[in-house]
């Protein structure tokens, strides 16, 4: 009776902190996101400009637009596509109980356990997806602030600049039979990419058999002394989500492994052995792998000689994001504009969704708007993490970072030199 009894009062608490977690963090997205009119915005390697022509709103300091009310010879409209399609998972509530506990929510503690899943989320995206893959639901996705997106002038003027690229020209007139293969094509393609976004986001669904859900990260986080409840850092997460993937059974998931930086040094060496799971047979079985660098970027403080580095780093089209965030407050980071990162925000508390069922819903599982966050800001401890098809892919990533590590010192020696 007595055990009983103490489960009664753990289940309370629960919800008593589920409920306060959930006003506590409802104001997520509501808050508005200023971007700059004169500068390119980079989002996980892909840059976007958002140009105006006419006055629009400026934030408080002057120095930012929202992008309310603006004319844009850009490309806001894709940018936002891209932005939203990128699978975003928060705190969740009510989904089945954590083995050893008592809790059904992870308000207040789970944050970096939800971007580590979003950067591997993301990896697994462009495994199975390819970097240039948008959901075609994305723009209907009802957004609390969808007024700092878009307004009827942009609309407008898309249209006008749609009719200007067909204007003056006989529009190409295809066969009924050519129209109907492309259209067959079409559907088979967008068929196959709905299967595997689905699929993506169902590993990561709130319930034990889910490959890379909460339940299991918590099972292989008990090993680095880690229980339900606790805060976890960039570093811990990268080790659990390396090993949720070796411990992946899933079929379409024994193509892809993920290799963890030691001592902020990646060994070639070893990402090759990762690479090749079978290296004794005549052909190995290539895989393709997933680099995680746990770094810190600083003392107490990020140091801000490293922000170069960093968009440097999101500017590669082989990244995959950053685990990071504010201190005790995790963000997944996926581009930058300026001196400002562009992150998409774990700490709203969302129900809980069963990605069993057939046709499960998918819009809480894109966010609707990003945030922006000044780098020094930023907490120096984070986790960057790369995609590697093949060895190809490893050998140019490494020139790439041996290229932006030679920009940086040489940045750096002319400071000096000053």
């Amino acid at each position: 009776m007595e055990a009983t009894g103490t489960d009664e009062v753990e289940k309370l608490k629960s919800k008593f902190m589920s409920a306060w977690h959930n006003m506590k963090y409802s104001w997520v997205l509501k808050t508005k996101t200023y971007f700059s009119r004169n500068s390119a915005v980079i989002l996980l390697g892909k840059c976007y400009h958002f140009k105006s022509d006419e006055p629009s709103e400026l934030s408080p300091d002057g120095s930012c637009l929202d992008i309310v009310d603006t004319v844009i010879s850009g490309n806001v409209e894709e940018f936002r596509k891209d932005f939203i399609s990128r699978i975003w998972l928060t705190y969740r509530e009510d989904f089945p109980q954590i083995k050893d506990s008592a809790l059904t929510t992870d308000c207040g503690w789970g944050c970096t356990l939800r971007t580590g899943q979003m950067l591997l989320a993301q990896g697994l995206v462009l495994h199975f997806l390819g970097r240039a893959w948008t959901w075609p639901g994305a723009l209907n996705i009802e957004n609390s602030d969808s007024e700092s997106w878009t307004s009827h002038t942009v609309k407008k003027l898309t249209a006008s600049f749609d009719a200007s690229l067909t204007g003056g020209r006989e529009p190409k007139v295809l066969s009924k039979d050519h129209k109907e293969a492309l259209k067959r094509d079409c559907d088979d393609s967008e068929m196959r990419d709905e299967v595997y976004h689905r699929k993506i986001i169902s590993w990561f669904g709130d319930s034990p058999p889910a490959s890379f859900g909460l339940h299991q990260l918590i099972e292989y986080g008990k090993k680095s002394g880690k229980t339900a409840g606790d805060w976890y850092g960039p570093a811990v997460v990268a080790h659990i989500l390396r090993k949720a993937v070796e411990e992946a059974r899933d079929p379409e998931l024994q193509g892809i492994t993920i290799y963890v930086a030691q001592d902020c040094t990646v060994y070639s060496s070893d990402v090759v052995d990762r690479q090749c799971s079978s290296m004794g047979s005549e052909k190995a079985d290539m895989k393709a792998v997933i680099i995680l660098v746990p770094v810190r970027l600083g003392g107490e403080r990020t140091n801000m000689d490293y922000l170069e580095f960093v968009k440097g780093i999101l500017s590669l089209e082989y990244c995959v994001g950053v685990v990071g965030g504010k201190p005790k407050q995790s963000y997944y980071f996926a581009g930058f504009q300026d001196d400002s990162l562009i992150y998409m925000d774990p700490h709203y508390c969302q129900s809980f969704v069963d990605v069993s069922i057939k046709d499960f819903p998918l819009e809480s599982f894109h966010c609707p708007s990003p945030k922006k966050m000044s780098f020094k800001n930023m907490d120096p401890s984070c986790t960057i993490g790369f995609y590697c098809r093949n060895m190809k892919d490893f050998e140019r990533i490494s020139e790439e970072i041996t290229k932006i590590n030679v920009e940086e010192n040489l940045r750096h020696q002319g400071k000096e030199l000053k």
